[in-house]
């Protein structure tokens, strides 16, 4: 635990912004009753929930050509900070893993069932480990990279992944295709994971799986160029504004033509996805840059910046929370037992809201909680870094 150092404000108030979207649309009363701009898409296409994860990964980028910057001005340090990175990410690797193993550790304690068996069906990807993978194969490329090859190396990764997976046949299909349980990227998922080890409520393909992580480490190149944009001393801010903007505009457009062909798509992180959430980051950063560092509005950033400055311990402990109070069980009246979690709900807040807003309010509630453990920290100036 350390105190803040000198940081971009509106970075963690962006930050903070996405990691408490993030917590609300996890944590719903009820997973059948939604609205709808809180619920991903089906498959093609993009709602405001899709587009949390990108800006994390995006924000990640932006951070690390802050963070690393002085190091990468002097190579003699380069072992000793890719060091430091590789260690993170395990870190953030086995934050997701343990998160993801956590209820088969409980019935193994409880039940006494197998551990073997368990650690036979536990996913090995998910979304902090697909963080770590990023975050340590960004940060090498930042460091040993020119501004000039990060951008090519963007444009390759896009170019070939588009090009895989929309020409390479699949084995056992035939054709190329983008359909859910038969395109390249699920293929290669069955191949690599195993079925026994994907996303649980596919089995045949996992949204944060082997090849879509290539494009994910897209998304997090395109926030280190924005940073190293961000960082030049010799631009002024309002310079940086329009550019961050022109450039956010220009991602957003041409995300959207190439979704005519290469259809914007979460699950499989595609190209047009890379670029339009990408930008849509982009123009976010430059409203909050302007705002806040540029014109001094200040006062109403303190709700999300305690969010900003603590994102992964936040995001871990909101995953936790449930997965303990569901296995603490509460008596009913007629014999039968109920997780905490469902009996608190179902207590106080479905008698008194509609479904769907009993739903949201509980999800509120779930984000306006951690809030105070949060500003509890951000006032002690403690900062658990991974």
């Amino acid at each position: 635990m350390t105190a803040p150092q000198q940081r971009l404000l509106s970075l963690d108030f962006f930050r903070g912004l996405t990691v408490a979207a993030m917590i609300l649309v996890n944590n719903p009363g009820s997973w059948g009753h939604i609205y709808a701009p809180l619920e991903h898409a089906e498959w093609h296409g993009c709602t405001p929930t899709d587009l949390i994860f990108p800006f994390f990964l995006w924000i990640v980028g932006v951070s690390i050509a802050f963070a690393m910057s002085s190091s990468k001005a002097d190579p003699s340090t380069h072992s000793k900070t890719i060091g430091k990175a590789i260690r993170r990410g395990i870190i953030l690797y086995l934050l997701g893993f343990f998160l993801a193993i956590f209820g088969k550790l409980m019935a193994v304690i409880i039940d006494g069932k197998s551990l073997i068996e368990a650690l036979q069906t536990v996913r090995l990807l998910g979304v902090l480990q697909r963080i770590g993978i990023v975050f340590i194969i960004s940060s090498i490329v930042f460091l040993k990279f020119s501004t000039k090859t990060i951008f090519k190396i963007l444009v390759t990764i896009l170019v070939v992944y588009w090009a895989l997976m929309t020409f390479v046949p699949v084995p056992g299909i035939g054709y190329a295709n983008l359909e859910k349980e038969t395109n390249l990227a699920a293929w290669i998922d069955r191949g690599i994971l195993t079925e026994s080890h994907t996303w649980a409520s596919a089995k045949t393909w996992d949204p944060e799986g082997v090849l879509s992580t290539f494009p994910a480490i897209g998304t997090c190149l395109f926030g280190i160029l924005v940073g190293i944009w961000m960082r030049r001393k010799e631009v002024d801010q309002p310079t940086k504004v329009a550019w961050l903007f022109t450039a956010g505009m220009g991602a957003v457009i041409l995300g959207l033509l190439w979704d005519l062909q290469f259809p914007i798509n979460k699950a499989l992180w595609t190209s047009s996805y890379v670029l339009y959430a990408g930008g849509l980051a982009s123009i976010g950063l430059a409203l909050c840059y302007w705002l806040i560092d540029v014109q001094g509005y200040k006062k109403f950033t303190t709700l999300f910046v305690v969010y900003g400055v603590n994102a992964i311990t936040v995001f871990f402990l909101a995953g936790l929370m449930p997965r303990v109070l569901n296995f603490i069980k509460i008596n009913n009246t007629d014999g039968t037992k109920s997780p905490l979690l469902e009996k608190f709900y179902h207590t106080f807040y479905t008698p008194f809201f509609s479904p769907i807003n009993a739903s949201l309010i509980w999800a509120i509630t779930y984000v306006l909680g951690f809030y105070v453990l949060l500003y509890f920290m951000y006032k002690k100036n403690i900062i658990i870094k991974v």
